[in-house]
């Protein structure tokens, strides 16, 4: 029963959420072992992707996957992919009159999609890409000749940096006809027919979208034998949230019984801003979080955005990343290997927690996941994580619940033998190990960027020293990687802050069209104070919660 494949249904809500998405489900392709004779891995990878047929016969992996985004965002993708077949005859005309052809000229593709494009059709890439110098070996490697093994063994360094466009100029994997779903009614790019704002997604859901909608989710549920539940990945600060507040609200009403995890995500700046965006920003991120939150059986922010209030603080930064924060290319693959290892618990082969367990034990106050005794005895004053959900971080660590996972080393080499009688030097030595340790690392192929510093050598672990400053260092080709998702007091003043900051706007003076198509002022309002009653939520009642000099003032 160990082994039983619990299938997951992803959607993707907004351009940020695929440009995370994209990420992570390139990290899970990465992953995957073709090889008949190879032993099964420690992740399930059939809890993610579905495997199917095309016309001709031939076997296709794809992620079970929905993602949802605007007109003119896709680029050089094709919506329906190019896996399958369409069954469409371009030379069958029912008009006999004259024909005029109006060509657009299509989107250039950078060069990784050009060099995807020729491993596609079997071509091998050019010699001056190719190093003949051995892959160092990552547990979990590709095992037989596959596009991931021949971008491996090519081990050419991509700087798309200038190139990153929107995310499918970075996808390296095939998706689904059902998966893509364009939203016709707004524009991803110019000024006109924009999805600002929260009322404008939530009455988006209705009529033909979400027809739609249902049958792309009637397709992938109904072939899966033990559905756990959903992931949802949703823009906070656009129309999306109220987009994602009904979808997470309708995924509640027909499969309440499942369980439904979502994840709030902002980037750190958008381009093009303006002052009355970023007011929007502000209301459409305490609007989603309220619902989105009451719909889900979990829901957690995730952004390198230092706040998401009015006067948030610079972008968090991180020993052994270089990143541009304000590059959705760079951000987006950050919280991606943060995900990677956070979903770990539902997917892994053997003693897996279900959604709904997972998201309960985070819920309830005592569930400690730590299990790296010897490896965090040495962080006592400092916690060896930063925080990802722009929330402040405690000192002391304490929180209700939490759940720590850890990717790339062996449980082994972390818990030292206690010898018979002798106590335990510190509480983590006394919790079984093992449960949320996988040894396989998240590996990073192209075209995950090279965000990495010198110190870090190319199985992603610290180097004695660094290489000189004219030597070209090996690219990281996988990474270790330790996160912890925590239920915490600290999420109670990020709240307040959040609720004092919607609460001290009047959108009817500032922004009236916010309003145009919903929710109504008094729902507003409510849910304003439904975010202040949920900041309560997470009062510590050991008297250890946070208090800002501001919430004081309002005490009074």
């Amino acid at each position: 029963m160990g082994s039983l494949c619990r299938e997951v249904v992803t959607l993707q809500l907004g351009h940020y959420s695929n440009f995370v998405g994209t990420h992570w489900w390139n990290l899970q392709d990465a992953s995957l072992t073709y090889d008949p004779d190879a032993p099964p891995g420690e992740l399930q990878n059939d809890v993610l992707f579905r495997e199917g047929q095309t016309f001709g016969g031939e076997i296709t992996y794809t992620p079970r996957l929905i993602a949802m985004d605007l007109k003119g965002s896709l680029q050089t993708l094709r919506q329906e992919g190019s896996l399958y077949e369409t069954g469409k005859d371009p030379t069958a005309l029912t008009w006999e009159g004259n024909v005029m052809v109006h060509k657009e000229s299509l989107p250039t593709k950078n060069p990784f999609l050009l060099d995807l494009d020729k491993l596609d059709k079997g071509e091998i890439l050019a010699e001056v890409d190719f190093d003949p110098t051995p892959v160092p070996h990552c547990s979990g490697a590709v095992a037989m000749e596959t596009v991931n093994s021949r971008l491996e063994r090519a081990q050419k360094c991509y700087r798309l940096e200038g190139s990153v466009r929107v995310w499918s100029d970075f996808l390296r994997i095939h998706l689904h006809p059902r998966t893509i779903s364009v939203i016709h009614q707004y524009n991803h790019d110019g000024e006109a027919h924009r999805l600002e704002a929260f009322g404008q997604g939530e009455a988006l859901l209705h009529g033909s979208v979400l027809e739609d909608l249902e049958d792309r989710l009637h397709f992938f549920i109904e072939e899966c034998d033990y559905l756990q539940g959903f992931q949802v990945l949703c823009d906070l600060a656009d129309g999306f949230s109220g987009l994602g507040s009904k979808v997470t609200e309708m995924l509640q009403d027909s499969y309440g019984g499942r369980g439904i995890l979502t994840w709030g995500l902002a980037p750190v700046s958008h381009p093009d801003t303006t002052p009355m965006k970023e007011l929007y920003h502000l209301l459409n991120y305490s609007l989603g979080m309220v619902h989105m939150a009451n719909n889900s059986s979990f829901f957690c922010p995730l952004t390198l955005k230092g706040g998401l209030g009015r006067r948030p603080a610079q972008p968090p930064s991180f020993p052994h990343l270089n990143y541009d924060p304000s590059l959705w290319y760079h951000s987006s693959a950050v919280l991606a290997l943060a995900m990677d290892s956070l979903t770990v618990p539902y997917r892994r082969r053997d003693n897996s927690a279900p959604m709904w367990e997972f998201a309960d034990a985070l819920a309830v106050s005592g569930r400690k996941g730590s299990s790296l005794p010897d490896a965090l005895g040495d962080c006592t004053d400092a916690l060896p994580w930063k925080p990802l959900s722009s929330c402040p971080e405690l000192g002391d660590g304490h929180c209700f619940g939490q759940s720590v996972t850890l990717k790339g080393l062996e449980g082994q080499s972390l818990v030292s033998q206690l010898r018979p009688g002798m106590q335990p030097p510190t509480l983590l030595h006394s919790l079984d190990c093992g449960e949320d340790l996988v040894s396989s690392p998240s590996k990073l192929t192209p075209p995950f960027p090279q965000i990495f510093s010198q110190s870090l050598g190319p199985q992603g672990f610290l180097q004695s020293q660094a290489p000189p400053l004219n030597n070209r260092s090996r690219a990281v080709s996988c990474l270790p990687v330790l996160t912890s998702l925590q239920s915490s007091p600290a999420l109670g003043p990020w709240l307040s802050e959040l609720q004092r900051g919607a609460s001290a706007l009047d959108p009817r003076r500032i922004a009236p069209s916010f309003l145009s198509q919903g929710p109504e002022l008094t729902d507003f309002q409510e849910s304003l104070e439904q975010l202040r009653l949920l900041a309560l939520c997470y009062h510590d009642d050991s008297g250890g919660m946070m208090r800002s000099s501001s919430e004081e003032d309002d005490d009074g």
